[in-house]
């Protein structure tokens, strides 16, 4: 109509919007417009039938004009008809009186994801702090898929982590590499219809070694020669990189007074050489005086007076021609920069065996002997005295304990060892290669008495497990030891904070690991199992786990036992009951102060879970016979406050019963026991015992020794033979595209939540290994592990050809 306003026109409060359609399911478009009196959908310049329209007709409330919206189903039967010609789209075509308005075009796609993807990422080594790069293309799809990351099965989000970014071509850059940074990467393309993951690709990120400054050069020798030496740990090579090039000795001509006289003419010679065979005839006379005048004084065992035990360490070692097809086994070299004896065995006193250390003709890949060879002519407690005595003045070992049955100490050098305080689960593995070639270390380990450390604590935070000294500080561990604790929570992560704590030589208690996460230092990680905990640590000191509540449900274990005397003189008799920690060590403990008390106990112990709800332990007595006895207990029970249990502070607790007999002649008691947390958990003991017979304490269940010896040095601390230990950790150390490498193992012995931590040690399958010797000794089944090796699927058929019996 000539002269209408434009604004009479429609438009559209709602245009149709680009739809994808997924599987078989429709799509809808939908249009609003105003002031509209019809509105029609045009698909690819077709009219769409009206009876294909749902139509709603209302007036807008703001301006009165009619408003009108139509909405129609598209199918993708509809769209495939045309697929390949051209794109499906629709638009709107509104009507008014003025005239009419198209709306915009909206375009049908069928929704698709390809299952290849067109580059995925490849494995690769890189240098530490070289540049990563892994490419990924996704597969074609509609609409495009987008691109995300994972590293070891978890998201890779470079708006969290700093050190990574991902390109606009979805390729994941690592600018420099960490040793962190070796693990499995996975490209994830996803979109509305699919999710498609490429293959993971291994990446390794090692160390090639470096050489540390040439030493000093040594004194110049009667041979007119001096030496230096070198070490490549600067840095150690790591995760398969490459050894250092070059020689680790250097020798070269020297000359001194001594050195030039003796070669200065024959006659020289002649009388140098005279005046050392009389020193030597000399210095033998008098070792034959002293174990003669020894052996009359009873001074020595005859074992000891044995000269060739004195001398073993040092004579030459023949070996006889090896076999053909077995040259290669003999690569293992002795180690010639230790300057003292290498012991390998037990140290034990000499009370505990009589065979002395011989050479063994026995195949190369059986496991070394585990007899005990003499160390010195002196009784374990003696020694751990003399140990303590020389490290009492220093400050960091004030608190050591004077007794030697709560610590153990040893002599170790490279091949390592492990040192065990008897019956209380505490344990430190010092694995081969720890300690560096060419060092001895005294080493020691220390349960403490909670009275003699003091730790504070704060709020709801409670002590889980003994306090437990390894040293001494400041020693050099190339590798992490394993010190095995056990502990009394019932560990859920939902209700628990449970952190490491290290004292320091000034006395202060420092976080340094929050367990199930990786310390930031990297020199500590804990593996918290249902009773143990295993702290690896490259630094040594005083440790300590507590934990701290995060709800009510939160509990600990205690462990009740009840003592009474073993017999009984008087009217009156008395039941004590024990409420302490759930730890070997403080069972230990009371058990030992119960016997010389005169003390036996009374039925098996009970376990109760103490739980963090600020209820007070109550225990009281019943249904004793009122015919014959009574009870001095003016309440109907006695209670132990919430916090005295709950801090831990105090490793045990007791309460006692006094009862009286009403006769000289009531023998026979019977009575029932509870002990229960209000509103909590609870136990009961019933009682039934002739109180006239005298049990000897003898007959006391008494906790299974870990090991005759505190000390174990050397192949015989461990369960794993040292070559086939060897041949494992170079065979699984190189990542593998089929996953045939330590990653695997790990996963078969249910270690794989610690793959990170693992990667980033020089050795990821030695410390696998370890953390299997630490929690599996003395009573692991090598079988098993040998199962878990050979399905692993990379190492030959022959490499557990060792009975389990030879091992």
């Amino acid at each position: 109509m000539p002269g209408t306003s434009s604004d009479l026109l429609p438009h559209f409060l709602l245009e149709p919007q680009d739809v994808y359609i997924v599987k078989n399911k429709p799509v809808s478009l939908a249009c609003r417009a105003t002031p509209a009196t019809q509105i029609y959908f045009k698909c690819n310049g077709e009219w769409v039938h009206q009876g294909e329209h749902v139509t709603q007709r209302s007036t807008d409330q703001g301006t009165g004009l009619p408003l009108m919206d139509v909405r129609i189903d598209i199918s993708r039967q509809q769209v495939e008809r045309i697929f390949g010609l051209e794109e499906y789209w629709c638009q709107c075509v509104a009507w008014s009186s003025s005239g009419t308005t198209k709306s915009q075009k909206a375009y049908v796609r069928i929704a698709y994801l390809r299952k290849n993807f067109e580059e995925e990422p490849m494995g690769r080594e890189v240098s530490i702090e070289q540049e990563i790069v892994l490419a990924c293309r996704p597969p074609e799809g509609i609409p495009p898929a987008e691109v995300e990351w994972l590293r070891n099965e978890e998201l890779v989000d470079p708006a969290l982590d700093a050190s990574v970014y991902v390109t606009p071509e979805h390729s994941l850059v690592v600018p420099r590499a960490r040793l962190a940074d070796t693990a499995n990467y996975t490209c994830v393309a996803k979109n509305m219809v699919a999710r498609r993951r490429s293959s993971s690709a291994a990446v390794t990120v090692y160390v090639d070694g470096g050489w540390s400054g040439w030493s000093r050069w040594s004194l110049c020798a009667l041979d007119c020669t001096h030496w230096r030496s070198r070490e490549c740990s600067e840095p150690a090579p790591r995760s398969g990189g490459q050894d250092c090039q070059g020689a680790e000795l250097e020798t070269r001509n020297c000359t001194t007074e001594l050195c030039s006289h003796a070669a200065s003419g024959p006659e020289d010679v002649a009388l140098y050489v005279g005046l050392m065979a009389v020193a030597v005839c000399l210095v033998l006379l008098l070792l034959v005086v002293v174990l003669v005048c020894y052996r009359k004084k009873g001074g020595l065992d005859p074992d000891v007076a044995d000269s060739s035990i004195l001398t073993a360490g040092f004579q030459p070692v023949s070996s006889k021609p090896a076999k053909a097809g077995t040259s290669h086994l003999l690569t293992i070299q002795p180690d010639l920069s230790t300057t003292t004896m290498t012991y390998q065995g037990s140290l034990c006193s000499r009370q505990d065996g009589h065979s002395k250390f011989q050479l063994s003709n026995g195949h190369l890949l059986s496991p070394l002997g585990a007899g005990r060879h003499t160390l010195h002519h002196s009784s374990p407690a003696a020694e751990g005295l003399d140990f303590v005595s020389r490290f009492a003045a220093q400050s960091c070992f004030r608190s050591l304990p004077r007794g030697a049955a709560s610590m153990a100490c040893g002599t170790f050098n490279f091949l390592g060892g492990r040192l065990l305080i008897p019956n209380t689960g505490i344990s430190l593995l010092i694995p081969p290669d720890a300690i560096p070639r060419g060092k001895i270390y005294e080493v020691y380990l220390t349960l403490h008495k909670q009275e003699d450390v003091r730790l504070p604590l704060a709020g709801c935070q409670t002590l889980l497990s003994p306090i437990v000294s390894c040293g001494p500080p400041g020693v050099l561990l190339t590798r992490p030891a394993i010190l095995a604790l056990r502990h009394c929570v019932e560990a859920n992560a939902a209700d628990w904070s449970i952190r490491l704590k290290k004292q320091s030589c000034e006395g202060s208690w420092e976080d340094v690991l929050q367990v199930g996460e990786e310390a930031a230092s990297g020199l500590y990680y804990c593996q918290l199992e249902a009773q143990a905990a295993y702290v690896f640590t490259e630094q040594l000191g005083r440790f300590a786990l507590v934990g701290e509540s995060l709800s009510m449900a939160a509990a600990k274990r205690l462990k009740i036992l009840l003592f009474a005397p073993a017999s009984c003189s008087s009217l009156e008799y008395s039941v004590r009951v024990y409420c302490l920690r759930d730890t070997p060590d403080v069972l230990q403990e009371v058990m030992q102060l119960e016997k010389q008390l005169g003390g036996q106990l009374i039925g098996a112990p009970r376990v109760l879970h103490f739980k963090d709800s600020y209820h007070n332990l109550r225990l009281s007595i019943h249904d004793m016979p009122s015919s014959l006895w009574k009870s001095k207990l003016l309440a109907s029970y006695q209670e132990i406050p919430f916090y005295h249990l709950w801090s831990g502070l105090q490793p045990y607790l007791h309460c006692t019963f006094t009862l009286e007999r009403l006769s000289p002649s009531t023998c026979q008691l019977a009575c029932k026991i509870w002990v229960w947390q209000v509103e909590g958990d609870g136990q009961s003991f019933n009682i039934n015992f002739n109180i006239a017979k005298d049990t000897s304490f003898s007959d006391w269940p008494v906790p299974e020794s870990e090991a005759s010896c505190p000390a174990l040095v050397g192949p015989s601390a461990f369960k794993i033979p040292f070559l086939i230990r060897q041949k494992i950790i170079g065979s699984l150390d190189t990542p593998c595209a089929r996953g045939a490498d330590w990653r695997t193992l790990a996963q078969k012995l249910h270690l794989d939540s610690h793959l990170s931590f693992f990667a980033s040690k020089a050795s990821p399958t030695a410390m696998i290994l370890n953390l299997w010797e630490a929690r599996h000794f003395p009573s692991g089944n090598l079988a098993q592990l040998a199962t878990a090796v050979a399905e692993v699927g990379k190492q030959d058929s022959a490499l557990f050809a060792v009975s389990e019996a030879e091992c």
